[in-house]
């Protein structure tokens, strides 16, 4: 292993001056250490968006690096071969191996994944070194001076970084005491609307909601990261007799915050999207988002949504639900929650097979 500050020392060292990323656990302790440093970490939404800030920087003059886990490696695939490639940008990658080398030691959503990494690297020629876990500072040090040689042939090479590889450091995150636990928001919403089916978001949400709230007619995601937006728009929209409630978290929702045009464009009025703003990626490690800077009521409404509200206690939060069923959708509802402590519940996987989310979801939709 090699502690998060040589990590970034040794790049560092190389001259990268900046780097971007999607948060993944594996680079918990990286993100940490360069977010305490002004102007050296940017938090992308997704991991096309990280490629392209490294893309400008680069075009600019300066060496970047992008952090990001395999699972969202998809995203990435159109401005690595459309823009990276085709401008021959040198820019480096570091790529979490989830679901690798065995995919039953990790969660569900990785298991396609995991083992096809290195294939989809080399179905795209980008070259790739790998890291692992019991490498330190040597050994990162000569997979450095590998990519070094794929840079200078104006090549985008890749770091396959194993669990284990890198060090933890803590994230420095401002506290925030305004706002409801996650689990009592969750309870809240789901017991206004006790008909409703519900589309939860992957990670701690998903976790909570089988906790509190489980039901046949919720649909648990596993992965698909910031995809629950629009799973709840094709449900809303194809059984529009049923009220369907999607709880999203905030670093999801920013990771595709177009989908909200969209769904106010196709206006569904069964629709209620309520929003989990914790202001973290809480699953990964607690790195910050940036939904502190982002009105996400705001943007809703300049999206074609029929309302949007904050909320910080029950009341409002009862109040906003009951409107929300009153009136035709959709509906924006932001619910500021605080960062979780104590034992996170299991996930609904450790109970249910994805099949049998899928199937039950769907029986009970058919009721």
């Amino acid at each position: 292993m090699i502690s998060a500050q040589d990590f970034c020392d040794l790049l560092a060292g190389h001259g990268f001056t900046l780097a971007s990323g999607v948060p993944c656990s594996h680079f918990g302790g990286p993100i940490a250490h360069l977010s305490t440093q002004p102007g050296r970490y940017v938090p992308a939404p997704n991991e096309g968006s990280a490629l392209a800030v490294a893309a400008g920087a680069a075009l600019g003059g300066q060496r970047a690096y992008v952090m990001l886990q395999n699972s969202g490696l998809g995203n990435l695939i159109n401005p690595l071969t459309s823009l990276v490639m085709t401008y021959k940008l040198p820019i480096l990658t570091f790529t979490s191996l989830r679901g690798w080398p065995d995919p039953a030691t990790d969660e569900p959503q990785h298991a396609v994944m995991g083992p096809a990494t290195p294939g989809l690297l080399d179905s795209v020629d980008a070259p790739y070194h790998t890291l692992y876990a019991q490498n330190g500072v040597e050994e990162f040090s000569v997979v450095l001076e590998k990519a070094e040689k794929d840079l200078a042939e104006q090549r985008a090479p890749f770091v396959l970084v194993e669990r284990g590889a890198i060090g933890k450091a803590t994230a420095a995150n401002d506290p925030h005491t305004d706002g409801l636990p996650a689990a009592e928001a969750i309870r809240l919403v789901t017991a206004a609307a006790p008909q409703a089916a519900v589309v939860a978001t992957t990670g701690f949400t998903g976790r909570d909601t089988f906790a509190v709230a489980d039901a046949p007619g919720t649909f648990y995601m596993q992965g698909s990261m910031g995809h629950a937006s629009s799973i709840g728009l094709g449900v809303a929209l194809t059984h529009p007799e049923r009220t369907v409630v999607v709880l999203d978290g905030d670093g999801a929702l920013l990771m595709h915050l177009g989908a909200l045009s969209m769904i106010g464009s196709e206006a569904p009025a069964n629709l209620i999207h309520v929003v989990l703003d914790n202001r973290v990626h809480e699953s990964t490690g607690g790195q910050a988002t940036t939904s502190a800077t982002t009105s996400f009521p705001d943007v809703a409404m300049a999206t074609g949504y029929a309302s949007a509200v904050v909320c910080d206690h029950e009341d409002a939060v009862q109040a906003a639900m009951a409107r929300a069923q009153a009136a035709s959708g959709p509906h924006l509802i932001c619910i500021k929650t605080l960062p979780r402590t104590g034992t996170i519940p299991p996930r609904a996987t450790n109970a249910l097979s994805t099949l049998d989310i899928r199937d039950r979801f769907q029986s009970n939709l058919q009721q």
